[in-house]
């Protein structure tokens, strides 16, 4: 459990703090928070948090007049360890196996992956507004960054439900996965801080994604769902402006003062193959390379977010302990003096 420097938000116990804070459901009514409408970036962040409902999770970070809100000083920082959830969002520890591309013919699969990829970006918006409260002290380009990055996962989380309300989907009817927020305590543990953080988030989840987007892209085109193939495109998008963020910010944090090419564009974030030392230094276990690719691995779209070829080669070589596994039975079986 965790809990608040220098403020207290026991997202889990809404009446008696006597309660579990590992409860992820809210008192009947779901919708209610201490945080009223949101006045700046940090009262927004403690509504997504605090807020069971998926409306209040997906409403845009802009005030009553459509401007963005103002990132105020924003205060102690507050440690959470789970967002609040309502009932019909409430998250389990595991989830079925995605259905592999080719399976896309079939309306059910499609609704499965749709809903998965909807809750995807709803874990991470999540994160993205537990990093701001969490750190409030990151330079403001960085906030700046950050936020937008909310808000792109928030468009996308609304374009993935779309597709599924068109198939007849229910998304508070499906089981949501908590596997970003399994991760949240090895970041909270890490010495590197926000710089955890961006490895865990930018340059694992989201560089996987770039691979995972494409892939099912194609599955949903062959399908014959050009609709949900260009939502996937539209995310694979922005994710490699997401990936560019963490690469450039990682290096920033790690070394102060050190200026970055590419301040809007993803040039080359670092010099050769130091993007790829800081990775390695920050990423917390079980956070890594092999997990920051999909299957098929897509080269172009990493150069686009900067990242530098020994990073992208690290990460195309990465193998995990399954694989590493399967690897070591498969030579096993080799016949004496068999290679490759």
């Amino acid at each position: 459990m965790f809990y608040p420097r220098g403020a207290t938000r026991d997202l889990g116990s809404m009446e008696s703090p006597t309660l579990a804070r590992s409860m992820e459901i809210s008192p009947a009514d779901p919708a209610r928070s201490p945080v009223g409408t949101p006045d700046s970036v940090r009262s927004h962040c403690l509504r997504i948090l605090e807020r069971g409902d998926l409306d209040s999770k997906l409403a845009p970070p802009v005030g009553p007049d459509g401007e963005p809100l103002p990132d105020l000083p924003s205060g102690p920082a507050v440690e959470i360890d789970r967002p609040t959830r309502g009932p019909g969002l409430r998250m389990t520890g595991g989830s079925d196996r995605l259905p592999r591309p080719g399976l896309l013919r079939e309306p059910a699969h499609r609704m499965h992956c749709l809903s998965r990829f909807a809750h995807h970006e709803l874990q991470a918006v999540e994160y993205f507004a537990w990093a701001l409260v969490r750190w409030p002290g990151l330079p403001a380009e960085l906030r700046r960054g950050l936020l937008s990055a909310l808000a792109d996962e928030q468009r996308h989380c609304r374009l993935y439900l779309d597709r599924l309300e068109a198939h007849g989907g229910d998304f508070e009817t499906d089981d949501h996965s908590d596997y970003f927020w399994r991760q949240a305590p090895a970041i909270i543990a890490s010495p590197a801080g926000p710089r955890a953080f961006l490895a865990a988030m930018g340059l694992t989840l989201e560089q996987a994604n770039l691979d995972f987007t494409l892939t099912y892209r194609d599955g949903f085109a062959r399908a014959g769902d050009s609709e949900s193939a260009a939502v996937c495109q539209a995310v694979h998008d922005d994710e490699v402006a997401h990936v560019a963020l963490a690469a450039r910010w990682i290096g920033r944090l790690a070394r102060p003062g050190r200026e970055t090419t590419g301040a809007r564009r993803a040039e080359p974030v670092s010099d050769e193959g130091s993007d790829l030392e800081d990775y390695l230094e920050a990423v917390p276990f079980p956070m890594g390379p092999a997990r920051a690719k999909g299957r098929r691995f897509e080269v172009a779209p990493r150069r686009r977010a900067g990242l530098s070829e020994a990073l992208i080669e690290h990460v195309r070589q990465a193998r995990s302990r399954q694989e590493r596994g399967r690897d070591a039975q498969r030579d096993a079986a080799k016949p004496d003096g068999a290679s490759g």
